[in-house]
């Protein structure tokens, strides 16, 4: 069979599975669509977190981040896995412990202020909907390429899927559906590893292939700073994402922005008990392990392997590039997608691809007669779906990793969507609104919020405002900023109070958001940008996606500013404080 015929086959398969748990596990509760009833396994539960943390922005796009950005990429792997341990360690056991299930509850009865949880809840919708729209730009490039559909009409088939199985069964159907599509992905991002890694470097395993030895002898790594520094690229092995501080910064606001996601944190609430919840954390972290430490290997031979197809004899000699008229099936398949274009700027019909902002190496460059890099655009997004085609894999391992993509992209809108929906109907119709609501009208109104919550996530899907990974460090910013501060505060501050919360939750939200509007684009369209994502307007250097933790600062210190200017927080709250602090068991 063919890859088409394969990818339609598997990918099909994947989704009448999602759909077939969705029908079995239809929510006819209020507990069930948001907590799965509470009764799932931590083992269950591990997988089901795994899948929701294991994004669009893991699979797709952070392999692509490291294979290009080397060393530099590594904040991805630093801040994500630091983030989830912090989240781990620091804040589910205690969240779990006080035993509601939505942030901004927590949030409103723990600075007893309504104000303070209707701030959350539009934090929590921010963050969400902007994570979300990461999601569909990896739902968009794996159907837009393996479906042969244009990204438009991909992003509308992911958006039809994930209504159907996560309005049906919410955290019900989610949790079952995520554990179905963690197996997929883990399958899908190991398996294409596994034969790269042993076609490469002689060895099955691929954090082993990775410090492992290319047939010649020379170590992998050593052989891919050779090659793309001959182009003027920066060394593998030591380049970094922009300074040292920035590196520092964009870390931290990668971890503590995944120590504020409330998707994740409503997980722990799915298992029965304080100790079910500590279980499934470690669950968790072992399943999320497996691709974390696979991802460096596929950047790495990912890297190799495109570098070497399109330069594949001596840098400078006539013969040394790729003919663009012999360029192969998979450089085809992709430029129809956008997201691979080549332009030939010196006519010669073979496609130069270097590092033409390297003024030492342009300057060699002339003298080969190159007039330019004509690999145009690279899209970061396509390495782990293109890696197989590039190694020229079997086409059923190929559409294997499109079934992996489309299962982590789905995984998590699921869990974001369903985040949205119960702060809208649980925080802000039931909590405050409405509270004599009756279940089925809470359930119901859950349901149209998620559907309202798609439509919106689709809309921005359409012009997102960076490649996945990108655009998902952006929520994670946005999450550092507002939400991080305000649940460590409730946690570890026994006499913060609401006036500090309110105060910090919106100066750290609001700072974040004009820094990134401003080099991004207001609500992220391109045109509204009256800075840029030039450099040179960055404060202190520090990119847009890395400023959340400069923004959690602001929170900080405006929070424990205003805190003084008011009374501290009464007996009761602090009491409920004290207890929260203590995590039992039970």
């Amino acid at each position: 069979m063919d890859v088409k015929t394969w990818t339609y086959l598997i990918v099909g398969l994947s989704f009448a599975l999602y759909i077939g748990i969705a029908i079995w596990s239809r929510a006819s509760s209020t507990k069930e669509f948001y907590i799965a009833g509470g009764n799932v396994s931590p083992i269950s539960n591990g997988m089901a977190t795994a899948a929701d943390w294991m994004s669009a922005a893991s699979f797709i796009s952070m392999a692509g981040m490291i294979a290009f950005g080397g060393y530099g990429g590594s904040v991805f792997l630093m801040g994500w896995t630091g983030g989830y341990v912090l989240l781990a360690l620091m804040l589910a056991p205690y969240m779990r412990k006080y035993g509601k299930f939505t942030v901004p509850e927590f949030i409103g009865e723990r600075f007893y202020s309504r104000t303070a949880r209707i701030v959350a809840v539009i934090c929590l919708i921010i963050v969400s909907v902007t994570y979300v729209i990461g999601q569909m730009k990896g739902v968009g490039v794996a159907f837009s390429r393996f479906l042969e559909t244009d990204y438009n009409t991909g992003l509308y088939i992911g958006m039809a899927i994930v209504f159907f199985y996560a309005v049906l069964g919410g955290m019900k159907g989610i949790t079952f559906t995520q554990i179905a599509q963690y197996v997929v992905l883990i399958f899908a991002y190991t398996v294409p590893a596994i034969f790269i890694s042993l076609k490469l470097t002689g060895n099955p395993i691929p954090q082993f292939g990775l410090g492992g030895s290319v047939a010649d002898g020379t170590p992998l790594l050593e052989k891919l700073d050779k090659v793309i520094q001959d182009l003027g690229f920066n060394q593998y092995t030591t380049s970094v994402n922009g300074s040292k501080l920035n590196m520092f910064v964009y870390t931290m606001t990668l971890m503590i922005g995944t120590a504020g996601l409330p998707h994740v944190i409503i997980r722990f609430f799915t298992v029965p008990k304080v100790s079910a919840a500590r279980l499934s954390a470690g669950w968790a972290l072992l399943f999320i392990a497996i691709l974390y430490t696979t991802a460096p290997a596929v950047a790495a031979m990912a890297r190799l392997n495109l570098t070497e197809t399109i330069q594949p004899g001596t840098v400078g000699e006539a013969t040394g590039n790729l003919e663009y008229e012999k360029r192969p099936e998979w450089f085809k398949n992709w430029e129809k997608t956008g997201l691979l274009k080549f332009e030939d700027k010196n006519g010669d019909g073979r496609i130069q691809y270097y590092n033409d902002k390297n003024k030492t190496f342009t300057t060699k460059a002339a003298k080969y007669g190159w007039a330019g890099n004509e690999m145009t655009t690279v899209d970061k997004d396509i390495i782990v779906l293109a890696n197989p085609e590039i190694a020229n894999l079997p086409g059923w391992v190929i559409a294997l990793v499109v079934a992996g993509g489309l299962a982590a992209a789905l995984s998590t809108a699921a869990g974001l969507l369903l985040a949205i929906s119960s702060a809208i109907s649980h925080d802000l119709l039931k909590g405050i609104l409405r509270p004599d609501i009756s279940e089925k009208q809470e359930l119901n109104a859950s349901r149209l919020a998620m559907v309202g919550a798609i439509a919106v996530a689709g809309y921005f899907g359409l012009n997102p405002p960076d490649f996945a990974a990108g655009t998902v460090a952006i929520a994670f910013g946005l999450a550092a900023s507002s939400i991080f501060p305000v649940l460590m505060m409730g946690i570890f501050s026994k006499k913060m109070n609401r006036q500090g919360a309110v105060a910090g939750m919106i100066a750290g939200m609001s700072v974040t958001l004009l820094y990134v509007f401003q080099h991004k684009g207001i609500l992220f369209i391109s045109s509204t940008s009256f800075l840029g994502s030039m450099e040179p307007n960055w404060f202190l250097g520090i990119t847009p996606n890395a400023f959340g933790a400069i923004g959690a600062l602001v929170n900080f210190a405006v929070a424990f500013a205003t805190s003084k200017t008011a009374p501290e927080a009464p007996q009761e709250v602090q009491d409920l404080f004290e207890s929260i602090r203590v995590p039992s068991k039970g």
